[in-house]
């Protein structure tokens, strides 16, 4: 089961949630803000081929609250592991965001996630980012 509960507003335009996300073995962890067009997900934790359904489902349902023109990010700064199923859910969603005028971006300053994200193919779908502020600023 997949709870969300809505936290303290930091300010007038934002809502911030924060994803109780069922099994507290699960090894993830997220919070989720808005700030008008634009939703951001900060993840810690581990994702694996254990809890790839929780994953997939807190991806799905955070785009699905993000707006066109958005941004929808994805901050995984915080994450241990990163399994190559999570790299699947992210790519998939990137294509649904894509086709309602909204573009995923990914944050994360770890070597590796750049390297499988290029030793995959998936540069174009998954856009990477070195900080939140820089993911959410409009394209140059």
């Amino acid at each position: 089961m997949n709870t969300v509960a809505i936290g303290s507003s930091p300010g007038p335009s934002t809502t911030r949630l924060s994803s109780q996300l069922g099994d507290p073995n699960s090894g993830l962890r997220a919070v989720t803000e808005c700030t008008g067009s634009a939703v951001v997900v900060h993840v810690g934790g581990d994702i694996d081929a254990s809890n790839e359904v929780i994953w997939q489902r807190l991806i799905n349902r955070s785009a699905a609250i993000s707006i066109a023109p958005g941004p929808f990010v994805i901050d995984i700064r915080e994450l241990d592991f990163l399994g190559s199923c999570a790299y699947a859910v992210l790519a998939q969603e990137s294509v649904r965001c894509r086709r309602r005028g909204v573009n995923l971006r990914l944050v994360s300053n770890q070597p590796i996630v750049a390297r499988t994200i290029a030793a995959c193919g998936l540069r174009r779908l998954l856009p990477m980012y070195t900080t939140v502020e820089t993911a959410l600023a409009p394209p140059a």
